[in-house]
């Protein structure tokens, strides 16, 4: 009787732990089909946020170009919204004296930075000067904008007396000095992609290491680090504490980097912490400026994908 009774809890304890089995394994089931659909819409908010973005640019943008013609508002040299006058060239001219200014200044020194951080820094210099650079990248722009105004400025003053207070110049170098990380960063992780069997077929030939460098680690890194390159010229163009703080609210269209200037962005900032009516024509022109910003940041982005996929090689 023993035996049986035994043998019954035994089938009965069996029996549980296959349901209790079964029923584990439909939840897991359950949760394997629910987690694409989470991560598909964690996925999705970023695509979903860009369209929200372009869906109100163009709907505002769609008011202020049904009361200013768009031709005239591309082509013409004068902006002063507040006198009814709007004519873009002027916030594009002064952006792209800043981009060319800090692209200047970041392509050459992120570049050496990369190459000496790649193919020359040892492990213990590596890891002190890669720390900085992430600072540097961290820094808030409003910082950079008054070390501009504050620190750099009066330094150039000294070189050039008739410098006034506002200008091109500084705003310029400040920002290529806070895209010199993304530049050093992006093409430093280009070259340690390099195979080091390539450098070391050619130390075998008997080249030096900066003709290694020059001529074997740059060409095979180059869709990357033309890439990096494009990137920190699409985050100069979008700069606007620096620009604002720094260079001045004038709209002048010019490529005197002494002159004062008003980028794109720093004409957002001016505009929107102001006195703009909701639904004036000023007003509709900011959704117009920050689309046309849109579609430079947007083509050089396109522009980035374009050159990587073209040259990149493959090992």
């Amino acid at each position: 009787m023993d035996k049986l009774l035994r043998s019954e809890g035994t089938e009965f304890n069996v029996q549980q732990l296959i349901e209790e089995k079964k029923r584990k394994k439909s939840i897991a089931k359950r949760f394997e089909k629910i987690i694409p659909v989470f991560l598909f819409l964690c996925a999705s908010v970023s695509v979903l946020t860009t369209v929200g973005i372009l869906f109100t640019l163009l709907r505002e943008s769609i008011g202020f170009f049904s009361e200013v013609n768009i031709f005239q508002f591309y082509t013409s040299t004068n902006w002063s919204p507040w006198t009814g006058e709007f004519g873009v060239a002027p916030l594009i001219g002064g952006t792209l004296l800043i981009t060319l200014i800090a692209t200047f200044v970041a392509v050459p020194l992120g570049l050496m930075a990369a190459i000496f951080l790649s193919e020359y820094a040892n492990d213990r210099v590596r890891r002190i000067i890669k720390p900085v650079l992430e600072i540097l990248a961290g820094i808030p722009t409003v910082v950079y904008g008054f070390f501009a105004l504050t620190f750099v400025t009066p330094i150039l003053q000294s070189f050039i007396p008739d410098l006034g207070i506002f200008n091109a110049l500084s705003a310029g170098l400040v920002v290529g000095v806070m895209i010199i990380p993304m530049v050093a960063s992006l093409s430093e992780d280009a070259m340690n992609s390099v195979p080091n069997s390539l450098r070391e077929g050619a130390y075998g030939l008997g080249a030096t290491r900066l003709e290694v460098v020059m001529k074997v680690v740059l060409p095979a890194a180059f869709s990357g680090i033309v890439a990096s390159i494009v990137l920190a010229i699409s985050r100069a163009i979008g700069e606007t504490m620096i620009v604002t703080i720094a260079a001045g609210a004038t709209p002048n269209l010019t490529f005197d980097p002494t002159q004062s200037i008003q980028s794109m962005t720093a004409f957002i900032v001016q505009a929107a912490t102001g006195d703009t009516t909701f639904g004036s024509t000023i007003y509709y022109s900011l959704y117009a400026v920050g689309i046309t910003l849109f579609v430079f940041t947007l083509l050089m982005n396109l522009l980035s994908q374009y050159i990587s996929r073209k040259f990149r090689e493959e090992y």
